[in-house]
């Protein structure tokens, strides 16, 4: 039996060889990654990703049992927080997973994205998430004791030390020896495609069995998974949630607390691997993780294909007691070059400069379509209201 202090308590870490069916997955979630949003004007596939963060932080709130709807966050991304303290506070936590998930984005945009499995990475990220954080979000009250959590730091302290469920994490004292291990399991780069992609699901596992901060764990393995997810070449733009296939489960919402603690059982006997916990139960969980990770990339494809978006913005506009037909042809406009200048209006819509201005005025105000500047070329933008016709099923957690 392994010291529950040593940090091969952890092993194994990573899968000692790759089944088929894992093998075959990871070949079409390359291959669907490679797919998602490449139709789409780079300009449109980056106001969906902003759309897609809203969504991100919705499904990992929901993951901490904190329903904060789309339009809430929507709200206080705009500053417009809610006066009663504890709807402020979630709208906090959503805000914070927006702003450091645009942040992995964009570095992954721009190839500065850190190795996602670095120590420094992990804290930066915890760091982030609270940076903004009042005092009573970073105070962590148990039936024991209380104390105020400091944004980036280990758990250091004995009074930091609790039970996860069933699960009894390593001791505060180790938590620095456990995540150096940890980075050096989980360094993916040099590795190949496969590897990396695995390492998604094994790393998100035994990152939240070492339990390294008081709390925040799960937003930031979340957050890590999407990070490994983009240095992996799986990230497209930030056009896939995996908190979206997490919260929902491929069965049920319960799902990835069942898996995460199947993946906590001990070996089970001499045909286990040949580590402390058992490689069927991760082999299981990676299974379990790389599935949910295709169904929604597959999903994702589906919702942003070209012909079927075009379809739905035509739609809306339909339903839309306040926009004239004309509009459609102002977002398919926009939906295929990404822009246009406010001045072509008359020319997309085939109506007289006057018309076609109250047509564009509409399309705007309703936000569908905006710009950088008030006069500025305009593009596609998705408000949380016209989600309902332009991508059902996004938020159905059902």
């Amino acid at each position: 039996m392994t010291d529950i202090e040593s940090v091969s308590r952890i092993e194994p870490a990573r899968l000692e060889s790759i089944p088929e069916s894992i093998a075959d997955m990871i070949a079409d979630i390359s291959a669907q990654g490679a797919l998602l949003g490449r139709a789409l004007h780079p300009t449109t596939a980056a106001n969906l990703a902003a759309l897609i963060r809203i969504m991100n932080s919705y499904y990992s709130n929901l993951i901490e049992g904190h329903d904060t709807r789309p339009k809430d966050i929507e709200r206080a991304l705009a500053n417009e927080l809610d006066p009663d303290e504890q709807r402020r506070n979630l709208q906090l936590e959503a805000k914070a997973h927006v702003r450091v998930q645009a942040e992995i984005d964009l570095m992954a945009a721009e190839d500065r994205l850190p190795e996602p499995a670095s120590i420094d990475f992990i804290r930066w990220l915890h760091r982030e998430f609270y940076r903004d954080a009042p005092e009573d979000m970073l105070r962590i009250r148990t039936a024991e004791v209380e104390f105020l959590m400091e944004p980036g730091e280990w758990r250091s302290l004995p009074e930091h030390d609790n039970a996860v469920g069933r699960h009894i994490p390593p001791s505060s004292h180790r938590v620095q020896d456990f995540m150096a291990y940890f980075e050096d399991c989980y360094r993916v780069s040099g590795r190949g495609n496969a590897a990396q992609i695995m390492a998604m699901a094994t790393a998100h596992h035994r990152f939240n069995y070492i339990h390294p901060f008081p709390d925040g764990n799960g937003r930031v393995s979340r957050l890590m998974s999407q990070a490994m997810a983009h240095h992996a070449g799986i990230g497209a733009h930030g056009l896939w949630s995996i908190s979206r296939g997490l919260a929902r489960g491929l069965e049920s919402r319960g799902d990835y607390k069942r898996w995460m603690d199947a993946a906590d059982a001990p070996r089970q006997g001499d045909m286990d691997g040949r580590g402390n916990l058992s490689l069927s139960a991760l082999t299981g969980f990676t299974e379990w993780f790389l599935q949910v990770t295709l169904d929604q990339i597959t999903f994702m494809n589906g919702l942003f294909e070209l012909n079927t978006l075009d379809r739905r913005l035509a739609a809306y506009v339909a339903r839309h007691d306040s926009l004239k037909p004309e509009a459609t042809l102002l977002l398919q406009e926009a939906l295929i070059r990404g822009a246009f200048e406010r001045g072509e209006a008359p020319r997309i819509t085939g109506q007289t400069e006057r018309t076609a201005r109250r047509v564009l005025n509409d399309v705007t105000e309703i936000g569908l379509l905006g710009s950088e500047t008030p006069k500025g070329p305009v593009s596609l933008r998705f408000p949380v209201d016209a989600l309902e016709t332009l991508f059902p099923l996004l938020y159905s957690a059902s």
